[in-house]
Parts: structure tokens; C-alpha cells; sequence
């Protein structure tokens, strides 16, 4: 799991690197009406970080996984996300994901330490239910992370 989350922390700090404020508030040009600009991208996997977080904890205080059995369907939009790197234009984020405005500088200071957050209750999830266990339900996507990270970069890299 620690190089998913270390190569999803470079990718991260990498794109915004030297970036100003400004920068990440600004909308590129010739972006459909709607599109996010960098600022609240970043807010958006900040805040589908925290929800994992929050979904992990919820699993360690059950002392259980809370994943429910995963259907035919599911299986199906998995390989088509994951496997094949191909998201479904249109899709909209779960109300919770939705960028709220939060300050560019708030984002760039919390997204971090949310990542390492979410690393340590990932471990704890692997050392307690096993590295192969599918752990929780991630809201209207249809995946859920495995306690060793399989598949959890398509997950946090391209929402949840």
C-alpha cells in the first residue's frame, strides 16, 4: 500500500509544485461549464480521503469489514475502471466529494497528512483483516479498498 499512497503523494506534489494560488483557482480555458479548476480537484480527493478515513475507522471500532458481497455488475465497472483506466464521461461526485470552497492553502497543508492518515488505518485494516479482504463500500462508484491496496490508486487517483 505505502508505494500506491507515496506515488499518489509525489503525483500530487509534483502537479502542484511552484503552482500559485491563483493558478489553482484559475478555470483552463475551453473547459465545459461545471468543469472543476486545480483547487477544487484537490478538494475533492482531499474529501474522498477524509470519507475513506472515516469508512476505516468505522471498520476497526466493528472490529470487522464492513464491505458488503460484490455483484456481477460491480465486478464488470471494476476491470472497466481499474483495469482498463477508462472513466465514464458525465459521472457526477457523490454530494459528500463535491468541492465546498475550502482555501487552496487549507488543501495543499491537509491533503498530505490525510494521505499518511489513510496509510495508517490502511495497514491496521491489512494486519487485522488480511491483505486480500475487501474492507468497505465506497459510495456510488461500486469499488471498495483492499487492506493491501489493490486497485486503490484508480480509487483515490480518479475519486472514489
Amino acid at each position: 500500500m505505502d508505494s500506491y499512497l507515496e506515488q499518489l503523494q509525489r503525483a500530487i506534489a509534483a502537479a502542484t509544485h511552484g503552482v500559485s494560488n491563483e493558478e489553482l483557482t484559475r478555470y483552463p480555458e475551453g473547459c465545459p461549464n461545471g468543469a472543476w479548476c486545480m483547487a477544487e480537484i484537490l478538494e475533492h480527493l482531499y474529501l474522498t480521503y477524509t470519507g475513506t478515513a472515516k469508512g476505516l475507522e468505522r471498520c476497526l471500532e466493528a472490529g470487522k469489514p464492513l464491505a458488503s458481497p460484490i455483484s456481477l455488475k460491480q465486478r464488470a465497472q471494476i476491470s472497466l475502471v481499474i483495469g482498463m483506466n477508462y472513466f465514464p464521461r458525465g459521472r457526477k461526485s457523490p454530494e459528500r466529494a463535491r468541492p465546498k470552497g475550502m482555501s487552496p492553502d487549507k488543501v495543499m497543508a491537509e491533503i498530505g497528512p490525510q494521505i499518511a492518515t489513510m496509510r495508517a488505518l490502511l495497514a491496521e485494516c491489512e494486519s487485522r483483516f488480511g491483505a486480500a479482504t475487501r474492507v468497505m463500500d465506497i459510495p456510488s462508484s461500486d469499488r471498495s479498498p483492499r487492506g493491501n491496496g489493490e486497485n486503490f490508486t484508480g480509487c483515490t487517483g480518479g475519486t472514489m
